[in-house]
C-alpha cells in the first residue's frame, strides 16, 4: 500500500512511500482509507517537529483527520464490514493517569498519550490502517466521505461543551456568539453556535470569496471588523490563537461571558499582552471567563457526527475546497487564500 510519510522536522524528506499492508489484531478493524484532511497541526508536524516518530521507526505516517471504510470488521468489533469509519486520535498513556482512566485522555494529566499522526503513532495518511474499535467511530452512510470533517467537528464540540458546563456556575442563556476566524474549525463553531439557535457572527480579515459566502448560508453574520460588529456576545469561541486578538474581543463581549481559546499561536511567536488591566477591567469586573479547549475524547467525536449528520450537506461539501491525489499530497502545503478545507483522496 501506498501511504503519505514525513521525518518530523524535515519536510524535504516527505514522500509517498510503499508499505507492506497492515494486519489487523484481533478484534481490531481494518480499514480503507478514503480521505484525509490537512491541517496546521500537520505542517507543524511535519516542518517544526512538533510530535515524535513511533518508537523504532525512521518515518511515520501522516494526518490526524480521517475517514475510511471498513473491510474488515469482526463480530465483536461492533461495526460492519462497509461501515463508514473515523479514527480518534488521542490514546491514553500505557499507565494511565486518573483523567485518562475516566475516559478523558483530552484532560491528560501527566503528558504520557499518544496520538494517530503526531506523536508516537502512524497517523491514517494510507490507503489501508487499523483501529482498535474502542478507538473507531461508525459514521452515517449519509455523511460518508464527509466524515473526514468529524474530527475537527470534534473539537469545537467540546468547546461548546465548555461553554455549557461554565455556564451553569450561575445565570446564562446567551443570545449571540462570535467565532473569529472562518477557517474550517471557526466555520464548524459557527455551525454549532448556529444549531444551538444563537445569532451567531464571525469575525475574519478577507472581504469576499467562500468563507464570507460560507457564512452567509449559515444565516450567520459576517465582519471584517471589531467596530462593525455592534453586539455584545455571551460567548466566544476563538480559533486564531492571537493574543491581541484576544484581549480586543474581550473589550466587546457582554457581562458573565465565556471565551473559549482554541487557536494556536505557532512557533517562535511573542505577543504583548495587558495582563493586569485585562484581568481587572475586561475579566474580574465583567464575571468573564477564558478557557482553553483542545482536543477531543470519544463523546465529543459522538457530538460531532450527529452535528455533521443534521448539517446541510451541500454545505458541507462546500467546506472542502481542494481535493488533492494521494500521490502529489504534499500540495496541501501550498494552500491559498480561497481554500477552506484541503484533503487528500487516498485512492487516487
Amino acid at each position: 500500500m501506498k501511504a503519505a510519510t514525513v521525518v518530523p522536522g524535515k519536510p524535504e524528506l516527505s514522500a509517498v512511500t510503499e508499505l507492506p499492508d497492515p494486519v489487523p489484531q484481533p478484534g481490531e478493524l481494518l480499514v480503507r482509507g478514503l480521505l484525509v484532511g490537512f491541517c496546521r497541526l500537520d505542517r507543524d508536524v511535519t516542518e517544526h517537529a512538533h510530535g515524535a516518530l513511533p518508537p523504532g521507526q525512521d518515518r511515520m505516517v501522516l494526518f490526524h483527520e480521517s475517514v475510511g471504510q471498513a473491510i474488515h470488521a469482526p463480530a465483536i468489533s461492533g461495526f460492519q464490514d462497509g461501515d463508514y469509519v473515523v479514527g480518534v486520535v488521542r490514546r491514553p498513556d500505557p499507565q494511565p493517569c486518573e483523567a485518562c482512566a475516566a475516559g478523558q485522555w483530552d484532560f491528560c494529566l501527566n503528558g504520557e498519550y499518544t496520538e494517530r499522526g503526531i506523536r508516537g503513532l502512524d497517523g491514517f495518511g494510507a490507503q489501508l490502517w487499523t483501529v482498535e474499535p474502542q478507538f473507531a467511530i461508525k459514521v452515517s452512510p449519509g455523511l460518508g466521505a464527509l466524515g473526514v470533517l468529524t474530527e475537527p467537528a470534534s473539537v469545537v464540540a467540546k468547546a461548546w461543551e465548555q461553554v455549557d458546563m461554565i455556564g451553569r456556575r450561575a445565570y446564562f442563556a446567551p443570545h449571540r456568539a462570535l467565532v473569529t476566524r472562518a477557517g474550517p474549525i471557526g466555520l464548524l463553531a459557527a455551525l454549532l453556535g448556529v444549531q444551538r439557535g444563537l445569532e451567531v457572527h464571525v469575525l475574519d480579515q478577507v472581504a469576499e470569496g467562500p468563507r464570507p459566502d460560507l457564512v452567509r448560508a449559515l444565516g450567520a453574520t459576517y465582519h471584517t471588523s471589531l467596530d462593525d460588529l455592534r453586539c455584545e456576545p455571551e460567548v466566544v469561541i476563538e480559533t486564531t490563537g492571537s493574543g491581541r486578538l484576544v484581549f480586543e474581543v474581550l473589550q466587546h463581549t457582554a457581562r458573565n461571558a465565556i471565551t473559549v481559546l482554541t487557536g494556536l499561536a505557532g512557533h517562535h511567536r511573542t505577543m504583548p499582552f495587558p495582563a493586569e488591566a485585562a484581568i481587572d477591567n475586561e475579566l474580574m469586573l465583567d464575571n468573564d471567563v477564558v478557557v482553553s479547549s483542545v482536543n477531543a475524547n470519544l463523546r465529543h467525536y459522538k457530538q460531532a457526527v450527529q452535528a455533521l449528520a443534521a448539517a446541510d450537506r451541500n454545505w458541507l461539501e462546500s467546506l472542502i475546497s481542494r481535493r488533492i491525489p494521494l500521490r502529489n499530497w504534499t500540495d496541501v502545503f501550498d494552500t491559498g487564500p480561497d481554500d477552506v478545507k484541503v484533503v487528500v483522496d487516498l485512492q487516487a
